[in-house]
Order: structure tokens, then C-alpha cells, then sequence
């Protein structure tokens, strides 16, 4: 009989990339230590298991759900809920999970004009053709009901759709990042931390950011491919937009590391509702413009400002979305 291991885990990815399945394995060598102290008794991408196997679960008979990606089909909201059920703890994984992420800028737009642009007017497999995919049909062959997932007007961030006790920020998150949670889930220490903790540190980026700061004012806004930044000042006060001032710390400022601008995947710093607003206060107290034209002229400089400063957060800002969904029921508050 094999032994029983002292933790049981799950690992479950919805609307995102996979990147943050991979992360799990950039932890290297204290991936031998994750093998030792748990089962995982669901992971999709990595092993053979099914959701009938998790509904058969008794409630709370994992410890840990691990859940990486957004909300955004009546699917994975079954599995999110599934997960939650029984788990004694759910951690939101990666930017998806935590703000909505990169699949959040879908909802600059809506499932009716989502489907016409890539089933109709774009990428059809049929030129002329108007049929857009439906819940359901019959199989030509052998008159199999084939069923596809019901995806929803608003893409939302997990604790949007369930109750979430801890959050692991980045896109995705760091190695030492998932290390150290994973260490305080196995000597305890995590039941001592409230409920609904970003796990990270509780500082701006800036904070740890090694470029020397001269508090200049910016008098032009460029693109990452217009110039060549000096390595050593702040990437924002070289006129690079670098969200670094409305993050959170916890990165180890990888990008900016690598001589490239904070994109924020790290989410909002501590007691900041929206980390958009909090980075157009930033910008807004250091640009060099005297006049409202002048104000203006550098505004237009930012050629896509919702995908920069909402790049990661959008379900989570005040904007939520920018465009009515179809279907107004998709806008009613979900059931906790």
C-alpha cells in the first residue's frame, strides 16, 4: 500500500495562458520537496485525472486547490466552484486568477461582437459564412450530442466568482514567490495569515527597484523600441511608462532587471483599489506640461493607454468593462 502523504493538492488553469502551470515547475529542486509532502490528486495539463473524480471528493478533502486563470465560460465557473467545495484553502495563482489578467481586455468588448469578428468576419473557415458556434449540436456521423462551454460577456478574476483565501501575484509568479508559499502551507504558518492576503511583500516595486531616482520631470513619452534606456535611472523618468510606482513589490524586479519597463502583472500595491488610477495619479504629477495642449500632446503619446495601465487588472478596476454585454444577465452579482 503506498503511503499517504501528508498534504493533498489540486492544480486547475481557466482562462490563461499555461504559463503559470509552468512556473510550478521553475521551482526546480523543491519540486522533489512538493513530491514528497503531497498528492496531487488534479492537475489537467500534467496528469490523466477528470472533474468526475473531484466531484466524487468529499467536501474539503484537499488542502490546497492551486487555481491559475480568469472566469470567462460556464465551465470552468463549475470547476472553480467544484474546487472550492472541496478545498480547505484556494489560492488565486498568477494575474488571471488575482485581477483578470491579459483575457480581462476582452471586456472592452462583448461575446456578440467577439463571436461576428472571429467566426464571421475574419477567421471563418468558411468564407460567406454567418454561423456562429452554438452551446450544442448532433453529429453528422453518429448523431452524438457534441456540447462546447457556454463563454460569458465579462471576463471576471476568480474571487469575482468564489470566495479566495490567498492570492499568489505575477504573470506569473516568481519561483522564490511560489517556494515560500509552498513552504508555509507545509510547516503551517499559513493558517496564521488572515484571509484574503496578497502573498508578497508589502511595498512597491520602486521599493525594490535598484535604478537611482532623481524625481525629473518627463518631457516625452517613448515606445520600448524608440530608444535605448540608461540601465542605471529609473526606466519613468526616461519617459518609458513603467508601472512600477502602482505595483506591488515581490518580482524582484525581474523586468526591469532586464532593462524593460514594470507592466504590473504583480497587481496594485497595498491599499490601492485600482492600479490604473493610482498610475495616472503617478504619471499625471510628473509630466513636464504647462497647458492643456501641452497635457494633451503627451497623452497622445501613450498609444494604448487602457491595455498599459489596465494591462492586468481589468476585472478588477472601476471600469470592469467598457461596453454593455449582450447578454444583460451576465451582469447580475454571482452567488457566493
Amino acid at each position: 500500500m503506498t503511503e499517504e502523504k501528508p498534504f493533498k493538492f489540486a492544480f486547475d488553469w481557466n482562462c490563461s495562458c499555461g504559463g503559470c502551470s509552468v512556473a510550478i515547475l521553475d521551482i526546480n529542486e523543491a519540486i522533489l520537496l512538493v513530491h514528497e509532502k503531497s498528492t496531487i490528486y488534479f492537475w489537467p495539463c500534467a496528469l490523466d485525472g477528470k472533474v468526475a473524480d473531484v466531484e466524487a471528493m468529499e467536501d474539503n478533502f484537499l488542502d490546497v486547490a492551486f487555481i491559475n486563470g480568469s472566469i470567462n465560460n460556464d465551465d470552468q465557473l463549475h470547476r472553480a466552484r467544484l474546487l472550492r467545495a472541496k478545498s480547505k484553502f484556494v489560492v488565486a495563482f498568477g494575474s488571471c486568477a488575482h485581477l483578470g489578467g491579459i483575457p480581462a481586455l476582452a471586456n472592452v468588448t462583448n461575446r456578440a461582437e467577439i463571436e461576428q469578428e472571429y467566426y464571421v468576419d475574419s477567421v471563418s473557415l468558411e468564407p460567406g459564412s454567418t454561423t456562429i458556434p452554438g452551446p450544442s449540436s448532433t453529429s453528422n456521423v453518429d448523431n452524438v450530442e457534441l456540447t462546447l462551454p457556454n463563454f460569458y460577456d465579462s471576463v471576471r478574476a476568480l474571487d469575482q466568482v468564489i470566495p479566495v483565501d490567498f492570492y499568489l501575484p505575477g504573470c506569473p509568479p516568481q519561483p522564490p514567490q511560489i517556494v515560500n508559499a509552498v513552504l508555509a502551507i507545509f510547516d503551517g504558518t499559513i493558517a496564521g495569515v488572515p484571509k484574503g492576503t496578497v502573498l508578497g511583500p508589502d511595498k512597491s516595486l520602486c521599493d525594490e527597484c535598484p535604478r537611482e531616482r532623481q524625481e525629473k520631470h518627463v518631457g516625452q513619452i517613448y515606445r520600448p523600441y524608440e530608444i535605448e534606456p540608461d540601465a542605471e535611472r529609473c526606466l519613468l523618468e526616461q519617459g518609458l511608462l513603467c508601472v512600477g510606482p502602482a505595483t506591488r513589490a515581490g518580482c524582484e524586479a525581474a523586468c526591469i532587471s532586464a532593462n524593460m519597463s514594470c507592466r504590473g502583472c504583480n497587481g496594485p500595491v497595498p491599499g490601492v483599489e485600482d492600479q490604473a488610477a493610482k498610475m495616472i495619479g503617478a504619471l499625471g504629477s510628473i509630466l513636464d506640461a504647462e497647458t492643456d495642449e501641452e497635457l494633451d500632446a503627451m497623452l497622445e503619446q501613450i498609444v494604448d493607454p487602457l491595455g498599459t495601465f489596465n494591462r492586468f487588472s481589468l476585472s478588477k478596476s472601476m471600469l470592469f468593462r467598457t461596453v454593455l454585454p449582450a447578454d444583460r444577465e451576465d451582469v447580475r452579482d454571482w452567488d457566493f
